[in-house]
């Protein structure tokens, strides 16, 4: 297995995958649950605000992918990102990918000196790849043991983030 940059032509592959990966199992408990995370990877390319998308690929085949993009805090860039969402291809879950698309993930955005990464999602998994629930920072509406940050030097802003417009204009 290869982690690199996504390219124009991974598109539609990356689409049904990241499709696949929240459809089944759903991973927010609702029965009517109809993904949108595919569409949100859409509309920050199509808005140029990927500041990093990488994929997992297996003989060819794509079988992870993962999406960084900046947030604001306190209506303000600060030089942080957000990751979201993250894809296995379910038939590929709990094999590690998601672990290695992270970390490369997050080394790579390191490289490209961002000051630090938030993340909503399980603090079981997030937690194991360094990330914590600091009352610094935080999402309006969420309850914070589920939004997570990890600072890549040592100061952490402190305030509300806010993600980048794709993300409320695909879930409305």
């Amino acid at each position: 297995m290869i982690i690199r940059e996504e390219r124009a032509e991974d598109f539609d592959a990356i689409r049904a995958l990241v499709e696949a990966a929240f459809r089944a199992p759903n991973p927010h408990g609702k029965p009517d649950y109809v993904p949108t995370e595919h569409l949100i990877v859409d509309a920050l390319r199509r808005t140029g605000a990927l500041t990093l998308a990488l994929v997992a690929e297996d003989s060819g085949t794509i079988i992870g992918h993962i999406a960084f993009s900046p947030v604001l805090i306190d209506s303000r860039s600060q030089g942080w990102h957000g990751l979201a969402p993250l894809s296995v291809h379910p038939a590929h879950q709990n094999r590690g990918i998601g672990r290695r698309l992270v970390r490369e993930g997050l080394s790579r955005l390191a490289a490209l000196n961002s000051k630090g990464c938030v993340v909503l999602g399980s603090p079981r998994y997030y937690g194991r790849l360094g990330f914590t629930a600091r009352a610094e920072l935080h999402l309006a509406g969420v309850p914070s043991q589920y939004f997570m940050t990890l600072s890549f030097g040592d100061s952490l802003p402190s305030g509300v983030v806010t993600y980048h417009n794709a993300f409320a204009e695909v879930t409305r």
